[in-house]
């Protein structure tokens, strides 16, 4: 069998990460240090096993609202409803506490939401697959078209609109697990996986995603969280400074669906190999920008020799001086400005998703893998073990 490396974004409040496949070799991160360690204390029972109420969905069930604290009193709350992650507290450059994620105020809001992904775990297949179609191991398979003419994000139902079964083992860690059953969404195989959320000491957030199949089948998994570091309902984000550790991105057609090449960010508006706003080229003349109504393209991050994380990019708020870092072991980072954003939705803090007023840098295997056979393998088979983690560490800058 193949080595499979799926690298995964270090949302440095840590979403740290490595894909292995069992049985193949896969990849270890680094051990982490002593003083790098978490060291959490016990919650209590109910917190452990219920959470908080966030209300209930249309047809009655109940969610749960589970919140991570660690000894800087960061606070990451995070739903069992999709997975979501619904804020994140850090300082800022005055030690005043920032939510730096949009997200809604209870879970009905997020069910009826215009926006399907505010915060959410997604799967099976994070980002687009063309027309809602793949061939695996000879046998075509077809999903759910819902961002016509292709299917975004695991189809009508994917993740983000599934209760999870949750479990806080302590006040920085949550685990969150869902069996995906054989063809769910036109996916092949029983799809078990299992997802941690760690808040450690250092202001990360860890976020390690594992999974396995009885069937072979593709697999791509992220979080999708929007954020802005500047705080929710501070206006746009087009003045944050981006900086990306890639050479080449992958440009798309005027579906989003990437052409097959890896071109230079070089002599483009998608060069941000230095420091640069958001904003500052957004606006340009260019057919890539207009593909996607600014940027909403896969970067091609450069690897690390080694086993260890791959810096994938750096943003600092303009205002808040919040500056998070995103490491990963997967190979490419979706950057997305909010372009979709229509001032359809309310926020917890009550004010609306204006447009581009957060954004997403989402760690994954590059869109519509499944058909591209140039670009690195998504392809999760029965003995195998799908894993990876991605980190965002969050610091200042005075």
């Amino acid at each position: 069998m193949k080595k499979r490396h799926v690298q995964q974004t270090f949302l440095s409040i840590a979403l740290l990460g490595c894909i292995s496949m069992a049985g193949l070799g896969g990849c270890s991160p680094k051990a982490e240090t002593a003083e790098n360690q978490t060291t959490a204390t016990p919650s209590t029972e109910d917190q452990a096993a219920k959470g908080e109420s966030f209300g209930k969905l249309k047809d009655g069930t109940e969610t749960r609202l589970f919140t991570l604290t660690n000894k800087n009193n960061l606070k990451a709350s995070f739903t069992n409803y999709g997975g979501r992650l619904v804020s994140l507290l850090v300082p800022d450059k005055n030690g005043k506490m920032v939510d730096v994620v949009v997200g809604m105020a209870d879970a009905a809001a997020y069910e009826s939401a215009t926006e399907p992904y505010f915060g959410a775990t997604i799967g099976r297949f994070g980002n687009r697959i063309a027309k809602g179609k793949f061939t695996l191991e000879g046998k075509e398979y077809s999903l759910p078209i819902n961002n016509a003419p292709n299917t975004l994000h695991g189809g009508t139902k994917g993740f983000q609109y599934v209760l999870w079964e949750a479990q806080q083992p302590n006040d920085q860690t949550l685990v969150l697990t869902y069996l995906s059953k054989d063809m769910e969404e036109g996916f092949p195989g029983n799809l078990t996986t299992k997802v941690t959320y760690t808040l450690t000491n250092d202001n990360e957030l860890k976020m390690e995603y594992e999974a396995t199949t009885d069937k072979a089948t593709v697999v791509n998994l992220t979080n999708h969280a929007f954020f802005n570091l500047n705080g929710e309902g501070r206006g746009d984000i087009l003045g944050h400074v981006l900086q990306v550790n890639a050479e080449t991105y992958t440009p798309v057609d005027a579906t989003l669906i990437p052409t097959g090449k890896i071109e230079p960010v070089a002599n483009t508006p998608f060069d941000f190999r230095k420091p640069t706003a958001i904003g500052a080229r957004i606006n340009a003349q260019n057919e890539q920008l207009k593909n996607g109504k600014g940027y909403d393209h896969n970067f091609v991050l450069n690897q690390n020799q080694g086993t260890g994380l791959n810096k994938a990019a750096t943003v600092v708020g303009d205002k808040s001086g919040i500056v998070m870092e995103v490491s990963t072991q997967e190979p490419g980072l979706q950057f997305y400005s909010g372009n979709f954003m229509q001032s359809k939705n309310t926020f917890k803090s009550g004010s609306k998703d204006d447009f581009r007023t957060a954004f997403c840098l989402e760690t994954q295997h590059f869109p519509d893998a499944p058909n591209q056979p140039s670009f690195p393998s998504t392809v999760l088979k029965p003995g195998e073990t799908y894993k990876t983690s991605s980190v965002y560490k969050f610091t200042v800058q005075q």
